[in-house]
């Protein structure tokens, strides 16, 4: 792993700590300050205030971290051996997160749109929580020996390009799908890319 790898990992581990205090104060009640979050998260508020210049900001992404599943509660009783099977449960459940916080993602990408269109992104800072990534490599982790590394690691990339807020808005504003067709595209597009990662048996039989 790069100094680059180590540091991104890093600035993605701070922005967590961020967005894990604001949810935990926020859950106590009220709309706590920048500086209470800082504390929270044992963080200098100068720094807080790098990661999200206006609270606001971090309210809205601590009340989406609030309905993110956890894999472990996703993925109960669901059988380590079927990554179809796993891949298909984390998606309902996104979808049912995505759905319950419509109007909240949408401000959020919006806003993230908005920053990289008037070039105010910080590069070095992360724009937004990956959430998806973390629930995919879940339900991938027990068979991830079926898979090459090169072939795993894209997997995981495509798998996010059909899950979460992205997918919802391409299905519901431009395809006009309803929420049905939209999953049964969705499970075509998981079972599709699960298959093509997956070696042929002329490359399994290969030393």
């Amino acid at each position: 792993m790069t100094p680059l790898d180590l540091r991104h990992q890093q600035k993605q581990r701070t922005r967590q700590a961020l967005l894990l205090a604001a949810a935990e104060l926020m859950r106590q009640g009220g709309r706590p300050t920048l500086e209470e979050v800082a504390a929270q998260a044992m963080v200098s508020r100068a720094t807080a205030y790098r990661y999200f210049p206006k609270v606001e900001t971090l309210y809205l992404e601590a009340s989406i971290d609030i309905d993110t599943p956890h894999a472990d509660q996703i993925l109960a009783g669901v059988p380590a051996t079927n990554p179809i099977a796993r891949l298909e449960r984390i998606d309902d459940a996104l979808h049912a997160m995505t759905l319950a916080n419509e109007v909240p993602l949408r401000m959020m990408l919006a806003q993230s749109l908005e920053l990289s269109a008037r070039g105010e992104a910080d590069r070095q800072l992360p724009a937004r929580q990956n959430r998806r990534s973390p629930l995919i490599e879940a339900a991938l982790g027990p068979a991830s020996d079926r898979f090459s590394p090169a072939a795993l690691r894209t997997l995981k990339h495509a798998l996010a390009l059909v899950m979460g807020p992205e997918a919802m808005i391409v299905f519901k504003d431009v395809l006009r799908l309803d929420d049905a067709e939209a999953r049964r595209v969705r499970r075509w597009a998981i079972r599709a890319l699960v298959n093509a990662a997956l070696p042929t048996p002329k490359q399994e039989k290969s030393p």
